[in-house]
């Protein structure tokens, strides 16, 4: 996902992928995160020509792809490697950073049409144990 141009999702041509969906006040982007999410899964699904099972597996396999590229944004902005220098900024291991997160949101819907509430539900508990964190909205 390091390439956004390069992923660039299409509009739906099946009636059983989610299209990208209209301008949204939920995000600064214009739609809800996980209206893109399915959007993106959709577009996915659509254009895979590997068996549903080792599409699944590629996906979550592409989460510790994205982890290393935060690794090199990070090594590369604190001038880590020598023969390179500072070949990176902060803002893009922000970029990196959410990469992850995308990545990471793609994987659970792709595991679970439910990945809105599987996710909501654990953050519920995940705020549950940090005193004073704000519990978010189901």
């Amino acid at each position: 996902m390091s390439d956004p141009d390069a992923a660039s999702p299409v509009a739906a041509t099946s009636a059983n992928s989610p299209a990208f969906p209209g301008p949204s006040p939920a995000s600064p982007t214009g739609t809800a995160p996980w209206d893109t999410i399915d959007a993106l899964v959709g577009w996915l699904d659509r254009e895979s020509v590997l068996p549903a099972e080792q599409e699944r597996l590629l996906r979550l396999l592409k989460l510790s792809e994205e982890a290393g590229e935060v690794a090199q944004a990070v090594i590369g902005a604190t001038g880590q490697n020598p023969r390179k220098g500072r070949s990176h900024t902060w803002d893009d291991v922000h970029a990196e950073l959410c990469d992850v997160i995308v990545t990471a949101m793609v994987a659970l819907r792709t595991l679970t049409p439910e990945a809105r509430q599987v996710f909501a539900g654990h953050l519920r508990r995940v705020a549950k144990r940090v005193p004073g964190a704000a519990s978010p909205s189901p």
